[in-house]
C-alpha cells in the first residue's frame, strides 16, 4: 500500500523550475478528464477544455494564468492574490495572473476554472 505524499507548495523564491514542476503536475492531475488536453496559447503551455483555454503557465515559467468568470479575476486582483493579465498592455478581463506558485491556491483555482471552461461549451447551461 502506498502512502500519499503530502506535498508543500514551493517557496515564493524557488523560481521557474519549481512553479512548472507545479504547474505540470496540477494539470497533469487534469488528464483524468479525456476533454483536457495540453496545447500552447500565446507562446505559453496550457490546458483546454473540449478546445476552451481553461489555463497557462506563463512564458518566463514562474506564474499560472486562468480563465474565471470577471467578477471572480476582480475578486483575486482586489485581494491581491492576483494581477491582471494584460500582454498587450490592456487588461483581459477574465484571465488573471497568480505570480506566486502556491499548491492549494493554484489546485483550487484550477478547478475553478475547469468548471468556467465547461459552463461556456456550446449547450451547457450558464446557471
Amino acid at each position: 500500500m502506498t502512502r500519499p505524499t503530502h506535498r508543500t507548495s514551493p517557496p515564493a523564491d524557488a523560481g521557474g523550475d519549481a512553479a512548472r514542476e507545479l504547474y505540470d503536475e496540477l494539470t497533469d492531475d487534469l488528464l483524468y478528464d479525456p476533454a483536457i488536453g495540453h496545447g500552447t496559447i500565446m507562446g505559453h503551455p496550457c490546458i483546454r477544455l473540449a478546445g476552451q483555454f481553461v489555463a497557462c503557465l506563463e512564458r518566463n515559467g514562474t506564474a499560472l494564468i486562468l480563465k474565471l468568470p470577471a467578477d471572480r479575476v476582480t475578486a483575486l486582483i482586489s485581494a491581491g492574490t492576483g494581477t491582471p493579465f494584460a500582454p498587450t498592455g490592456n487588461p483581459m478581463r477574465e484571465w488573471v495572473t497568480i505570480p506566486i506558485p502556491d499548491r492549494a491556491l493554484w489546485q483550487s483555482l484550477l478547478t475553478e476554472a475547469v468548471t468556467f471552461a465547461r459552463q461556456n461549451l456550446p449547450g451547457q447551461s450558464a446557471g
